[in-house]
């Protein structure tokens, strides 16, 4: 469950976010027992996480105008939503093979079930133009796509073969491939010219008109992508692991990810409306408070906070904050960790890292401090963030540099925590990883010889600055120097 501190008011001057003024493609995900997240801004209409289920939800789909959605299970059984009508279900049927995905009418008067034997059923409004069903298939069905005018569908194996009916057309397909995981999903373009799949390991194949914007294929993974969705314009998309962890692609918003481990795994996502607003950590916008370090310990600390971040340890493997667990407390129920990176490298290390002994690094040193967390006696199932400073150990190799941050995510994201985040001041960041743009949250450091104080109107001149290549997930904290007492204040936008 998020916690979200009370809000108090911000230091005198310090500007407040600017809030979204018109819809913004967001993102629903679904776990097997029906629990619902929403992000963006997107709207909550309840889920089926406290049902006792006959069998695990599979996939889900959302209403027209983002006010609703319906999921379904594997046994064809509807659970519906909002404004999302229920127009009947397989839940009584005995079925061939398992249902594995769904897919909606372009009224949403309707929608169609696909089973893994490739049979659709089709409910509401929603017409058969055939289907895979007692056709014998190399691998099993595990989703379908429609046509934007709702008179045809794609169904797509795990070997990436497609089966087009109706209007849709078939474009092409992966499976007369070597493929190195499964398929596990497919979007298709607006205009219906074409169509994109997901991959477990994060590879994305597009074909026809549909853009290619990046994928995760080579990227270490701890976890398998189960699910993607594409933005309203197939200007981007965003694909999601088992644990709810997202990445986005393209000028699809990172908009946060599920925040801790899940009782089930994340299973289906789909796009819908929002008001563009970050979720899912540890603090709501307006909330403001002070990171602390070793630096304060037995300090007294500033009061009247609604979050703290609580340094961890001051470098990788370095000695762990004497008061780590004091600050902790004072933290209270805004409390986020640091951890400083420094550059290092170790031979082996987790196979993801495909050998890279500066990944490596990043994933062992983010796994101790982890640890030290833990053996502090608090609560680490909590926001983390990587702090990216100009140290002199890092490397001239701004790639390696790149692959250690990389392997630091990795790390903490291994222990079931999904937001993880990158402190950093713009200029310092491109500096010192270069190209390299995570999807993850981004907390600005106040830095008066690169422009600051940075606050949440003037991030985006830094954020929107080609030649400054910052993480994608959007600015959720900026810091600002507390004159009068001494302390570095955040805010969150």
């Amino acid at each position: 469950m998020v916690v979200v501190p009370s809000v108090s008011s911000p230091p005198a001057g310090l500007p407040h976010a600017a809030g979204a003024t018109s819809p913004t493609p967001a993102y629903w995900l679904v776990a097997s027992d029906g629990g619902v997240f929403a992000f963006g801004g997107a709207g909550f209409f309840g889920s089926a996480g406290d049902l006792p289920l006959r069998k695990p939800v599979v996939s889900m789909a959302g209403t027209a105008d983002s006010q609703g959605y319906w999921l379904v299970a594997s046994d064809g059984g509807i659970f519906t939503y909002g404004d999302a009508q229920f127009y009947g279900s397989a839940g009584d049927l005995p079925l061939v093979k398992p249902v594995v995905g769904m897919a909606v009418t372009p009224d949403g008067k309707g929608y169609w079930l696909v089973a893994s034997d490739g049979g659709i059923f089709c409910y509401g409004d929603a017409q058969f133009y055939g289907s895979m069903g007692g056709r014998p298939l190399n691998k099993p069905v595990v989703g379908m796509a429609v046509t934007p005018d709702g008179k045809g569908y794609w169904e797509v194996a795990s070997d990436g073969g497609v089966f087009a009916f109706g209007d849709a057309q078939f474009y092409g397909s992966t499976g007369d491939l070597a493929l190195n995981k499964p398929i596990v999903g497919m979007t298709s373009s607006p205009d219906g010219q074409g169509y994109m799949m997901v991959a477990s390991d994060g590879g994305v194949f597009a074909y026809g008109d549909t853009q290619f914007h990046g994928s995760l294929g080579g990227v270490p993974l701890t976890r398998p992508i189960v699910a993607m969705s594409s933005t309203p314009i197939d200007d981007g998309y965003w694909m999601t692991d088992d644990n709810g962890a997202v990445t986005a692609f393209g000028n699809a918003k990172y908009w946060g990810s599920a925040p801790q481990v899940l009782n089930q795994p994340i299973v289906g996502m789909a796009e819908g409306g929002g008001s563009g607003q970050f979720s899912s950590i540890s603090f709501q916008s307006g909330s403001y408070g002070f990171d602390v370090s070793n630096y304060q310990c037995n300090q007294t600390l500033p009061s009247g906070h609604s979050l703290g971040v609580v340094e961890v340890e001051g470098g990788s493997y370095a000695p762990t904050n004497p008061c780590l667990a004091q600050e902790a407390g004072w933290a209270g129920a805004g409390l986020n960790l640091y951890l400083y990176l420094t550059y290092g490298t170790v031979t082996g290390g987790p196979g993801f890292c495909n050998g890279d002994p500066a990944c490596a690094y990043g994933f062992a040193a983010a796994q101790y401090a982890y640890s030290q967390a833990v053996a502090a006696g608090i609560d680490a199932q909590v926001t983390w963030w990587l702090d990216v400073e100009n140290d002199p150990s890092w490397s001239s190799n701004l790639s390696e540099n790149a692959q250690l941050v990389m392997g630091a995510i990795e790390g903490i994201r291994a222990e079931g925590i999904n937001n993880v985040g990158i402190y950093a001041s713009p200029l310092t960041w491109s500096q010192i990883v270069g190209t390299y743009q995570p999807a993850v949250p981004y907390w600005m450091a106040w830095w008066s010889g690169q422009g600051g104080p940075y606050n949440c109107q003037n991030a985006s001149t830094y954020t929107d600055n080609p030649n400054l290549s910052l993480p994608t997930g959007g600015v959720v904290l900026t810091q600002y120097t507390d004159n009068a007492g001494g302390f570095d204040g955040d805010y969150a936008c």
